[in-house]
C-alpha cells in the first residue's frame, strides 16, 4: 500500500511564474519581430519583470 504525498505546491507556484514570464518574453519577441509591431512588442515585454516582481512579492523566500 502507498500513500500519496501532498503535491508541492510552492514548486508548482514557482513553475507557472516562471512559464508566465518565458511566455510572456517569447510573445513579446513574436510580436515585435512576426506581426512587426514593435510598440506592442515592447508593452507586451514590460509584462515579463512585472511577473517576476509578483512573484518575489507574493512567494515565500526560503532560503537554506
Amino acid at each position: 500500500m502507498t500513500t500519496k504525498s501532498p503535491p508541492n505546491t510552492l514548486k508548482l507556484a514557482r513553475g507557472l511564474i516562471l512559464a508566465a514570464a518565458g511566455l510572456s518574453m517569447a510573445l513579446s519577441i513574436g510580436i515585435w519581430f512576426l506581426a512587426d509591431d514593435k510598440l506592442a512588442g515592447i508593452f507586451v515585454g514590460t509584462w515579463v519583470p512585472s511577473i517576476l516582481a509578483l512573484g518575489a512579492m507574493v512567494l515565500p523566500n526560503q532560503t537554506k
